[in-house]
């Protein structure tokens, strides 16, 4: 299976602001983007004027990044969200945030998508009961989702939930922290969604 291999804090100084890929040290005055804001590179302290495309494709890799989702996958879900009714932009976004990493992550069982992602694929993740290892599950609302008897005795998982139950959790999941387990209570609408996402330039990238 294919996957990023680039560092994460690159990727972050690349599209010139937080990513939050890895976790808790994002939240620190450690982050690499805090010391150097700049992308990287030989020439990443050059000041260069971009193009409304350029534009364009940044938030698409941004966007593509903060998911963990390939150019492919990431193309498949723009047909979909294109296909639905409503606002494309919107759709997307939607898509992204249904997905099993990223509401297990949101409900604070990994510290960042790419671990919640692990413990999807390592089986530490139950769907209404059932086992689930497919990162890219599209939720539906009211789907409880709770961590494996072996994935709640893991110490990251007991790190990131604390951190997460201090910051707070998005108003459409229940998330129950000694149990381990939370309720995906509704789609959230695109106004919910924290994070600076210009889903519209990606729109307007793929309908050329």
């Amino acid at each position: 299976m294919a996957r990023y291999t680039d560092a994460k804090c690159r990727q972050c100084r690349r599209e010139g602001g937080k990513l939050f890929l890895k976790g808790e040290k994002c939240f620190t005055d450690k982050c690499p983007v805090v010391k150097r804001t700049y992308p990287p590179g030989q020439h990443g302290q050059r000041r260069s004027r971009v193009s409304d495309y350029g534009g364009q494709l940044r938030e698409k890799q941004k966007m593509r990044r903060i998911y963990g989702v390939l150019e492919a996958q990431f193309a498949n879900y723009y047909g979909e969200a294109d296909r639905r009714r409503g606002s494309t932009g919107e759709n997307l976004v939607k898509l992204l945030e249904c997905r099993l990493d990223t509401v297990v992550h949101r409900m604070g069982f990994g510290a960042s998508r790419s671990e919640a992602r692990q413990l999807v694929r390592h089986n530490a993740v139950l769907v209404n009961g059932a086992r689930v290892n497919i990162p890219a599950y599209q939720l539906s609302a009211q789907d409880v989702i709770e961590v494996t008897s072996a994935g709640k005795e893991q110490l990251r998982v007991k790190a990131a939930l604390e951190a997460a139950e201090q910051r707070g959790f998005p108003e459409w999941l229940e998330v129950d922290s000694k149990g381990m387990k939370g309720t995906f209570k509704a789609v959230p609408e695109r106004r919910d969604v924290p994070g600076e996402i210009e889903e519209q330039l990606v729109i307007a990238l793929y309908s050329k």
